[in-house]
């Protein structure tokens, strides 16, 4: 790794002059500013204000850009930086849980590029940052960027979202804001506090002028996210069976001693095919089948989650031709999760052998989906439940320190340079213990979709119709302890960059030529230890104190499943693990390397700026072309068997691209302007996925495999030829009406590919036993193609009552396409498929009603986004491949008033109707549903002291 030692020479060479660069791209190019002088751009302050100010930006950039800006100092919307960005023209925005939104996409793809005031950043190990750990409260201004110029960092096919803080050249003398919001969470019933504060000052000197600044913020917030799922899709032979199969039996790919030929074939896009009547070959003899769930489980996960963050900024400019600028950014996030699981296979077909069909039927009350075999519901006889408590604990450090100077050389040539060293690191572990109900005396009924994609399930004494006494789930006397797992993880990772930028005027067509190089040198490792044991001598959960933990309350009554059960309590198992290690046979193990990376990139850029009259109107945009090679050496160590590793195996990998870029913008009318763009983009492979190493998981649930997953070394960069045509309408002040056609052609996305192989079945068992390995490869190609439309309008001449509202809404039409192959389990292609890309919802839109007048200004917005491609299943089933999410929306509020002249208060609230949030296999909800689940509302009060 590159080692903070060399960040005292690289801040020489800045201060020598010998390297410069500044990573943020001008909003504008130095002969526009007479121009931008004659826009009127009305200066207002609260909602009306920051929209006016998002719409300067998109007017006079030369990229397809949209903003948000804050409506005052440390006032920015929302809880978190992704909230906000929902409302944003092509933006979504999914994963939801753990009381926030944490995933973002633009126009359909998440590889984006995300700068702290132009400085590319990352978290640990890996090469983006967790956008959702930057708090709201340290911003003044995010830009999301739909198209790249050439001085812009390569990387991110979906596009770049630089997020500003404060300087304090921004203000005109001293500034000191303090800010705290109680947020109430719902379903946990807690108050979190959130609190920032901002101080900056500038002062003139003999020597020139000086300012400081400093931002800090502290959040902490305590959720609780809820699910039931109905498990994966599995085989199963119905009443009418066939020798040696008893009814209801489970249907493996293959049966021993039946046929070393597959039966089927788990992992299809399609799935298996579920018509009423569809058979499979058994030994040549075709036999019907029915399409059940092998499980049903739910999750009552509780955490609390905080997040320190501070900036710094010193600017001096000792005169009008020179500035010079030192920040440091440091954000953290502490996470600690307990999860409470409770588990019931639904797959046990013992009792069934020796009935005939009709007991068998009787028994097993199986309810078909219309027109399909596939199980709606069930009874189970004395299926296998067990529990599982565990702790999750998750922490970050990250920290930036930049130093740059800008200088106007002459009248016509501008210098700018900056030395930026930054590090994160990230650590885990995960503490888990599972209970078993020994007997199984009961029975299991399941309905897999009782309501709407929602399972319900409970259970009945055998031979008994009474349903278990729910104390009975909660008694920790029923219980005995069982596996306990104990996995940890660290990632960490640096970078020294070097940049530079210099900047000629011109007086012709090319009104400035700009060219700059970029020299960045990463460092990231990994490093893990895992294990686990079974079974801690099968003792009585009640005989141990302190052990075990009951919830209570699951799913609100959404659900008529189980409300409470027993799990191994994740706290105390944690703050005893020596204790159970010891109990387990086990010791405390270090952390294994996993793989060790160094990235060098050096990229150079030209590009000019031009200008000219057509038809007696302006026609200017840029002309670039970037160059970018990236050297990787890495150092991966390979497990020979769970925690066993091997000695380090060296790779590296070389990439050399040109990638140019043209927009051309067009004034068709003085408030109307067309803008056309074609770009290059890349997207680099993560270091995760470079890495060959291979992590056996042992079969845990009994489906007579494990599963691998390990990277692919050779895997080569993602790229995309990006196509926009945009019309922006000026239509009043404070209003606008735009809309854009965009293509993006992309190569080489990576896939999955998977192939059966035999393993040492763990660390303590050589036994040769099957896993299901998957890599990425470069294996498809795809096209996102779409729409956006988008308005901010505030209507002038309303009536008294209605003076002051406004309307901003936005609407995103996409159609994706990418080619996927399909193979079998040798890892052989057998076809190729269309299917949509990953993430990209067809349409989506968002509207906020706004009211800003006086003391008051109120918001209410709310966005939806059709379903859409999440993931793939693992590749062991029968369903469709394909794991979709249902629509998604969200209605947040948010109120604010000047209570004094620097006092104001706020209330907000955030998912407002209480959405669930579900998924499916394949294309079917209904017939194909998988997880249901429940986030909380938000309620928050806060009050806001500026002087």
């Amino acid at each position: 790794m590159f080692k903070r030692s060399h960040l005292s020479s690289a801040i020489l060479l800045v201060l020598s002059g010998q390297v410069a660069y500044a990573q943020e791209a001008e909003t504008t190019s130095q002969n526009k500013k007479d121009k931008t002088e004659s826009i009127e751009v009305i200066q207002v302050k609260g909602i009306r204000g920051s929209l006016n100010k998002a719409l300067g930006i998109k007017r006079l950039n030369e990229q397809i850009v949209d903003s948000i800006v804050a409506e005052d100092i440390g006032k920015f919307p929302d809880n978190n930086v992704v909230e906000s960005l929902q409302r944003v023209t092509g933006v979504q925005v999914t994963n939801r849980g753990s009381g926030e939104v944490s995933g973002v996409s633009i126009r359909g793809l998440n590889d984006i590029t995300t700068t702290v005031n132009g400085r590319n950043i990352f978290t640990a190990a890996g090469t983006a940052v967790a956008l959702q750990d930057i708090p709201a409260s340290l911003l003044k201004q995010v830009d999301v960027f739909k198209t790249r110029s050439a001085s812009q960092i390569e990387s991110g096919i979906a596009g770049a979202i630089d997020v500003k803080t404060h300087r304090p050249f921004d203000f005109d003398g001293s500034k000191f804001i303090v800010a705290g919001r109680g947020i109430y969470n719902e379903q946990n019933d807690a108050t979190n506090p959130a609190i920032s504060a901002l101080a900056s000052d500038r002062w003139d000197s003999s020597q020139g002028q000086f300012g400081a600044l400093v931002n800090l913020s502290f959040s902490r917030i305590r959720y609780r996210d809820q699910s039931v799922t109905a498990g994966a899709m599995v085989p199963f032979m119905t009443e009418s069976t066939t020798a040696p199969y008893t009814p209801f039996e489970r249907v493996w790919p293959t049966r021993g001693g039946v046929s070393e030929d597959p039966i089927w074939q788990a992992g299809l896009l399609e799935g298996l095919p579920s018509a009423a009547g569809s058979v499979f070959n058994i030994n040549g003899t075709p036999t019907a089948y029915m399409l059940g769930r092998d499980a049903i489980f739910q999750s009552d996960y509780n955490g609390e989650r905080e997040r320190p963050a501070a900036n710094l900024s010193f600017q001096f400019s000792p005169n009008e031709n020179a500035e010079y600028v030192f920040e440091t950014f440091y954000n953290g996030y502490r996470n600690e999760g307990f999860n409470s699981l409770l588990f019931s296979f639904a797959d046990w077909w013992g009792d069934y052998a020796g009935m005939n069909p009709t007991q068998a039927a009787a028994a097993a009350n199986v309810v078909y989906h219309p027109g399909t075999n596939i199980v709606k519901s069930r009874s189970v006889l004395h299926p296998w439940v067990f529990t599982s408590g565990d702790l999750s604990t998750g922490k970050t450090d990250s920290m930036l320190y930049a130093l740059g100077g800008n200088w106007q050389l002459n009248e016509d040539l501008t210098l700018k340079s900056e030395v930026v060293y930054q590090s994160s690191k990230y650590e885990s572990d995960f503490f888990a213990m599972r209970f078993i109900r020994p007997g199984n005396n009961y029975k299991l009924n399941v309905d897999f979709n009782q309501n709407d994609g929602m399972p319900g399930f409970g259970f009945e004494d055998d031979p008994a119709t009474a349903a278990v006494d729910e104390s009975t789930m909660a008694d920790a006397s029923a219980y005995l302890i069982d596996g306990m797992y104990d996995n940890a993880n660290s990632d960490e990772g640096d970078a020294v960059t070097l940049t530079s930028d210099l900047s000629y005027s011109l007086a012709g067509f090319f009104t400035k030529v700009e060219t700059g190089i970029r020299y960045d040198k990463r460092g990231a490792e990994t490093a893990f230890s895992r294990q686990d044991r079974c079974c801690g001598g099968g003792l009585n959960v009640a005989s141990i104190e302190g052990l075990a933990s009951v919830n209570s309350g699951f799913m609100d009554g959404e659900a008529q499943v189980p409300t409470s059960w027993a799990v191994a309590n994740g706290y105390h198992i944690r703050e005893n693990a020596d204790e159970f290690r010891t109990l387990y046979g086990m010791n405390k193990l270090g952390l294994n390397r996993s793989f060790d990376i160094e990235s060098t990139t050096l990229s150079a850029y030209v590009q000019g700026k031009y200008e000219t009259e057509v038809a007696g109107r302006t026609l200017d945009g840029e002309i670039g072309l970037r160059y970018t090679g990236i050297d990787t050496d890495s150092e991966f160590y390979q497990e020979t068997a769970p925690g066993v590793p091997q000695p380090m195996t060296p790779g590296e990998s070389k990439t050399r691209t040109l990638l140019p870029s043209v927009t051309l913008r067009y004034e068709l009318a003085d408030d109307l302007q067309m803008r056309l763009a074609y770009t290059e983009t890349l997207r680099y492979p993560s270091f995760g996925d470079l890495n060959p190493l291979i992590i056996y998981n042992e079969d845990v649930t009994g489906i007579g495999y494990g599963t691998a997953g390990g990277g692919n070394p050779d895997l080569k960069p993602t790229e995309s030829r990006n196509y926009d045509f945009a019309l922006e309408w000026y239509f009043a002040d404070s209003s606008s009406l735009y809309g854009t056609l965009f293509r993006r052609d992309v190569e080489g996305f990576v896939v999955g590919f998977r192939r059966a192989v035999m393993h040492d079945k763990s660390a303590t068992d050589p036994t040769p036993y099957k896993f299901i390995l998957s890599q990425p490869y470069n294996a498809s190609n795809g096209d996102i193609s779409g729409a956006e439309l988008g308005l901010v309008w505030f209507p002038d001449n309303l009536p008294q009552v209605l003076d002051g509202f406004g309307v901003q809404a936005s609407y995103t039409a996409l159609s994706s396409s990418q080619t996927t192959p399909d193979t079998n389990s040798a890892g052989d292609i057998t076809g190729y498929k269309d299917t949509d890309v990953f993430g990209v919802s067809d349409s989506s839109y968002s509207l906020v009603l706004a009211y800003d007048k006086d003391k008051l200004g109120m918001r209410l917005s709310y966005a939806w986004r059709d379903d859409f491609l999440a993931n793939y299943e693992a590749a062991l089933f029968a369903n469709p491949l394909e794991m979709r999410r249902r629509p998604e929306a969200s209605m947040d509020f948010q109120l604010s008033y000047q209570l004094l002249d620097n006092l104001e208060v706020t209330l907000d609230g955030t998912n407002l109707t209480n959405e669930v949030y579900q998924s499916y296999y394949g294309n079917n909800p209904t017939t194909n549903n998988f997880g249901t689940a429940m986030y909380s509302r938000t309620f928050a009060l806060g009050v806001r002291y500026s002087m």
